[in-house]
C-alpha cells in the first residue's frame, strides 16, 4: 500500500470509530506498535480513524506512521499549537520538570484534554497510550454506553497497591483511592467535557494552585471529574503479568515494564511481534540494548522517588487542589 495513502475517505471519518494517541518523537517507535496491533483486531465492516496528537514530528516519521493505514482505519496528524491554555500547560510543566525526570513531566500528557474542542464533530471518543497493544477490537471499547457519566477509565491498580499512593489519592487529593482511575485508556463523551468546560477548569486549577502533584494531568482529571466516571473492567487496561487471562483486550505495559527497555517482561512477545510488523523494529530494538544497567537504576530511582514525594504530600492538612 502507498505511504501516502491516508485511509478511509475523509467523509467516512464522522462514521468512524475515533481513536486518540498523544506523542512526540520519543514515542513514535512503540505508538507504532500500538497502532498495529490495533489495525489487526478491527471489525472488517467498520471504520476506523487513528487521530495522533503531536509537538512536531518528522516528515519522515509522518509517514513510517501512515504507511500502518488499513482499508477500514486511517491515521491523521494533528500538531499542537502554541494557544495560551497549552502555553500555560508548557510553562507548568517546566516548573515541575526539575527531578520528575520524563515521569508526568512533559506536556504531551496534557494534549488528550484539548480533543474535545479540537475536535467538535465528534461527540465520542477513545483515547489510548502509546505503551498499549491490543488483543481486542477497539470497537467494542467505544460501544461501552457511559450513561451520564463524562468518562469512562479503570482503577488505578498502582494505587489500590501501593500504600504510599493510596494515602495521597485519598488525603492530598480528596479522591477515595477505590475511585482513582488510570488515565491511560479513556472513552471520553466528548460532548459532556465540552459542556463542563473540562479543559478551561484544568487550566484555572493549575493557575490557582500551581500544585507539585504525583501524576499532574491524571491527578487533575480525577480531581475535575470525581464521581463522574465509570470503572472500566481490567481486560481494558491490564498490567502485563505472566498467566495473563484470555479475555484480556488491552496491555498496558505501565512504568517498569517496557519490552523496549526491559528484558524479559511478561507479555512482551505481543509487543514484539506487533513491531516486527513496522518499520521501527530496529529502532526498538536499538533502545533495548542501549538502555543499559545505569538507565535502569535511573528509571527504578525515579520511581522510587515518586513514592516517597506521595508519602509526603499525603501528609497534607487539607486537598492540594480542589474546585
Amino acid at each position: 500500500m502507498s505511504i501516502f495513502y491516508t485511509g478511509i475517505n475523509p467523509i467516512s471519518k464522522f462514521k468512524a470509530v475515533p481513536i486518540f494517541l498523544t506523542i512526540n518523537s520519543a514515542y513514535a517507535s512503540y505508538a507504532a506498535a500500538s497502532i498495529h496491533s490495533l489495525m489487526q483486531h478491527t471489525d472488517p465492516k467498520r471504520y476506523y480513524r487513528v487521530i495522533i496528537l503531536h509537538d512536531g514530528l518528522n516528515f519522515v516519521t509522518r509517514i513510517r506512521l501512515r504507511s500502518l493505514v488499513t482499508k477500514n482505519c486511517a491515521i491523521q496528524f494533528k500538531k499542537m499549537t502554541r494557544s495560551l491554555h497549552l502555553k500555560a500547560i508548557i510553562a507548568y510543566c517546566t516548573r515541575r520538570q526539575k527531578g520528575a525526570g520524563d515521569f508526568f513531566s512533559s506536556a504531551v500528557y496534557y494534549y488528550r484534554a484539548f480533543i474535545p474542542l479540537l475536535f467538535p464533530i465528534y461527540k465520542k471518543a477513545v483515547y489510548i497510550d502509546s505503551d498499549t497493544i491490543l488483543r481486542g477490537d477497539i470497537g467494542e471499547l467505544y460501544d461501552i454506553d457511559l450513561g451520564d457519566k463524562v468518562l469512562a477509565a479503570m482503577v488505578d491498580p498502582k494505587v489500590t497497591t501501593i500504600k504510599e499512593f493510596r494515602d495521597y489519592v485519598d488525603k492530598g487529593l480528596g479522591v477515595p483511592h477505590t475511585e482513582y482511575v488510570n488515565s491511560g485508556v479513556q472513552v471520553m463523551d466528548l460532548k459532556k467535557m465540552r459542556k463542563i468546560k473540562y479543559l478551561s477548569t484544568m487550566i484555572d486549577l493549575i493557575k490557582k494552585y500551581d500544585a507539585d502533584l504525583v501524576a499532574p494531568d491524571q491527578d487533575y482529571l480525577n480531581v475535575i471529574l470525581k464521581g463522574q466516571i465509570m470503572h472500566l473492567s481490567e481486560k481494558w487496561n491490564a498490567e502485563p503479568i505472566k498467566d495473563l487471562s484470555d479475555d484480556v483486550k488491552l496491555i498496558h505495559f505501565n512504568l517498569f515494564n517496557k519490552p523496549w527497555r526491559y528484558k524479559n517482561v511478561p507479555c512482551e512477545e505481543y509487543f514484539w511481534d506487533a513491531a516486527k510488523e513496522t518499520g521501527f523494529y530496529g529502532d526498538l530494538k536499538r533502545q533495548q540494548t542501549n538502555f543499559d544497567a545505569e538507565k535502569q537504576k535511573a528509571d527504578h530511582e525515579k520511581v522510587e522517588a515518586l513514592i516517597k514525594k506521595a508519602g509526603r504530600l499525603s501528609k497534607a492538612k487539607e486537598p492540594l487542589i480542589k474546585l
